[in-house]
């Protein structure tokens, strides 16, 4: 058992690195192909990175980019790491030293002139950047830590709440710059938000009823691995005529694949309807980032 864990440990912090260097590449290239040259500003930590780049150099002086995202990072990576793994931050901040070595070594050509075109296949991309990080238990850093610690909170997902506050953040942009691009940049920045909130789930409920004839051992196992509470109530199968039970439980979506997979482990006839969960009340178990 101890192996198998070592193993699986080694296998997860492989896939974690490939989803942050990946993360980190694609960011780069957002970054020199569709925000650079259309003038745009990225939201968060990049963004204020970018930001602070263009107006020092309005002074001559330059403080570029890449080191305004590692100097920027640090401080909350370290004041988030006492409620988030220390794992989880860790690969945070190699996202973020990736991301900032990559803008200095690769040089990414413009793939269109036209400023929407940039807005819309930028936004989309840097979403997905966003994205690989977050599916690899891990982020870019930056407001990315401030949402994943309040949602891991309160179980609400707050990436508008992180919209409006890169808003904020693009209107000064605006102030500055000219308001003709940071109307692009918020543009950009939604495109960016929608994609993020519609394919990362992890703070969405699904209810789970199953019917299965071995009730006892699997809500045991079940509640052993998940934390999970499950309810068991005694029933009749309405075709075979045999002892039935019938489970209900509240989970996490993105522990619906691993779930079903240890129900099938325990009783390979089981049936599992799937259904979402509009609003729930009382207490709930989420694990905690690793």
């Amino acid at each position: 058992m101890l192996k198998k864990l070592r193993k699986d440990k080694r296998v997860r912090n492989v896939m974690t690195t490939l989803a942050v260097i990946l993360s980190a590449l694609l960011q780069t290239y957002v970054i020199q192909a569709f925000i650079q040259p259309a003038g745009l500003l990225s939201g968060g930590f990049t963004g204020i990175a970018i930001l602070i780049d263009r107006i020092t150099s309005l002074f001559g002086i330059n403080i570029s980019t890449s080191l305004g995202m590692v100097v920027l990072n640090i401080p909350v990576a370290w004041a988030c790491s006492r409620s988030i793994s220390k794992r989880f931050t860790f690969f945070s901040l190699l996202q973020v030293l990736l991301a900032s070595t990559f803008l200095r070594i690769f040089h990414f050509s413009p793939l269109f002139d036209d400023e929407v075109l940039n807005v819309i296949y930028g936004g989309v991309l840097f979403g997905f950047a966003i994205l690989l990080a977050l599916r690899g238990n891990a982020s870019t850093g930056g407001t990315d830590f401030i949402a994943l610690y309040v949602s891991n909170k309160t179980g609400n997902s707050i990436w508008t709440s992180v919209f409006i506050g890169n808003v904020v953040l693009l209107c000064i942009f605006g102030a500055i710059f000219g308001w003709k691009y940071a109307g692009y940049s918020i543009l950009f920045q939604f495109v960016s938000t929608k994609i993020i909130s519609t394919f990362h789930h992890r703070y969405e409920r699904v209810t789970l009823q199953i019917t299965t004839a071995k009730g006892p051992e699997l809500s045991e196992k079940y509640v052993e691995t998940f934390h999970h509470g499950i309810s068991c109530v005694d029933a009749i199968g309405g075709y075979s005529k045999k002892k039935m039970y019938l489970l209900h439980t509240v989970v996490s979506s993105y522990e619906v694949a691993d779930i079903i997979t240890l129900f099938y482990e325990v009783d390979e006839h089981v049936i599992v309807n799937l259904f979402r969960t509009e609003q729930f009340y009382g207490s709930f178990y989420r694990a905690p980032m690793e």
